[in-house]
């Protein structure tokens, strides 16, 4: 199956377009036409022309820009679609598909019968499809871009003989060349002695001959259909309790995830869906602090958003499916340590299911955790992160002691550069019991932070006689005396 104007062709089922139509790609710091549609072509138009000299052949084309990630999702479904005519389907190219037939046209009245009905079908969905089959890929490749119809079984050179040389699989180059040599068919090229060929052209042309010859093997390899993690559940009577329905998600949470283990991933979003028998659908989103894949932690966390759900007249259908997963390798864990990790890991996973329900409620974005950041400044030493995607640090390294609690600097009533006896914070009265510092701290100059414009600071530990510990700092710079944080 060969598309040759499967870009535009997806690009006009959206939005058709009369006029000569045009995709266009920028290469080499120049737009060019990607893919035209037949107005464009019968005006002359070709992939690879430059757009301003494609403007001055057709003042009336209608560009649009390519989309390549697009495109090659877009021949992935049509790839699904082919396996409703056999099970082996393979991409080819980006805008083609090679098929294994064997065993599977008698089902559609034989070879032509297939073919008719897939021109069919691509004409019925607004696709360009050119067909070719053969006994071997290179002569059904050779016959789809460059005759069309079927190679006569076991006789594949009676089908190929007058096709070009570019049926081959060649590249560009060694085409041109041949064409000089007055080698223009394929048919010429097989009635040419092997060892010139050879010694000129090296092995790849006589490979390519002898593929599409049926003299040397080029097996098609199917395309693997991706992973989907979604299962569905048909229920014979409607239910409407919420243990009920419980009890039908947790028949489908158990195969999903052994789905999510054999793959060795963890969900991270699941969408469940409930359908009433009214035809209407309620969806209830779970999503988790971390990926899991342990049925009796993930199931609880639904109970929450099923009770929410009216069920009407009841549920019939129950649909469950993983919309985010992530990789949730296996680990070893060591004979000497495993109680250890085994504490610590259960640890983790309470603190996830933790985060999940408080999450499911005021939004998992709204849950931070604090981090270590590479900065000796006191209010930039931290760094706040969400907590579903981050892991706590195991430490926090600091030089010296940094209190608990910290907040924007204070002025306090105090002057000279040792700690003062007596000062006035908060409207208190404090007296200095025992003082330590300093802890000079210069300002990050290539930082233009207001709060540092007073220049340097000396940290001092000081604990009251009325039991604070503060932390407060000088600036000898610009003399004044803040406190700016507490110590447990």
């Amino acid at each position: 199956m060969w598309f040759p104007r499967l870009a535009s062709d997806r690009a006009l089922r959206a939005r058709p377009v009369e006029a000569p139509f045009a995709l266009i790609v920028s290469r080499n710091n120049a737009e060019r036409l990607a893919c035209v549609n037949v107005a464009a072509e019968s005006r002359g138009l070709w992939p690879g022309m430059n757009l301003a000299d494609a403007r001055a052949f057709c003042p009336d084309l209608v560009t649009r820009t390519g989309d390549p990630q697009g495109d090659r999702a877009f021949l992935v479904a049509l790839r699904r679609w082919a396996t409703r005519y056999c099970p082996w389907v393979g991409l080819d190219g980006t805008d083609g598909l090679v098929l294994d037939i064997t065993g599977a046209a008698h089902l559609w009245g034989g070879e032509a019968a297939m073919l008719a009905d897939m021109r069919a079908r691509a004409a019925r969905a607004g696709l360009t499809l050119r067909l070719g089959a053969g006994d071997t890929r290179g002569a059904a490749w050779a016959l789809a871009r460059h005759g069309e119809g079927i190679a006569p079984a076991g006789r594949p050179l009676a089908a190929l003989a007058p096709l070009p040389v570019a049926g081959l699989r060649l590249d560009a180059d060694m085409v041109m060349a041949l064409q000089r040599l007055g080698l223009r068919r394929i048919g010429d090229l097989a009635g040419t002695a092997r060892a010139p060929l050879a010694r000129r052209f090296g092995p790849g042309l006589l490979m390519r001959l002898d593929q599409a010859m049926g003299e040397a093997a080029e097996p098609i390899t199917p395309e693997a259909d991706p992973v989907r993690y979604a299962l569905r559940l048909n229920l014979p009577d409607p239910v409407g309790l919420l243990d009920d329905v419980m009890a039908a998600v947790g028949q489908l949470l158990g195969p999903l995830c052994d789905r999510l283990k054999a793959q060795e991933t963890g969900a991270r979003r699941l969408i469940l869906t409930l359908r009433r028998v009214d035809q209407v659908s309620r969806q209830v989103e779970l999503r988790l602090a971390a990926p899991m894949r342990e049925t009796a932690r993930i199931l609880p966390l639904f109970e929450r958003g099923i009770a929410e759900v009216d069920a009407g007249f009841g549920i019939d259908q129950i649909r469950l499916e993983a919309t985010l997963v992530q990789p949730l390798p296996i680990q070893q864990i060591g004979s000497a340590t495993a109680t250890g990790s085994h504490d610590s890991q259960d640890g983790q996973d309470r603190l996830d299911d933790l985060m999940t329900r408080i999450g499911t409620r005021i939004g998992l974005e709204n849950l931070l955790r604090f981090l270590p950041a590479d900065s000796h400044i006191p209010e930039r030493g931290f760094v706040a992160a969400a907590a579903a995607h981050s892991r706590a640090e195991t430490g926090w390294s600091a030089p010296r002691p940094r209190p608990v609690i910290l907040f924007p600097p204070e002025p306090v009533a105090a002057s000279g550069a040792r700690p003062p006896a007596r000062f006035r914070w908060r409207r208190m009265i404090f007296a200095t019991a025992r003082a330590t510092g300093p802890e000079r701290i210069a300002p990050e100059w290539w930082l233009d932070d207001p709060a540092w414009r007073s220049g340097l600071r000396d940290y001092w530990r000081l604990e009251t006689r009325q039991g604070r510990r503060l932390w407060l700092f000088h600036t000898p710079q610009d003399p004044g005396w803040f406190v700016q944080g507490e110590f447990a």
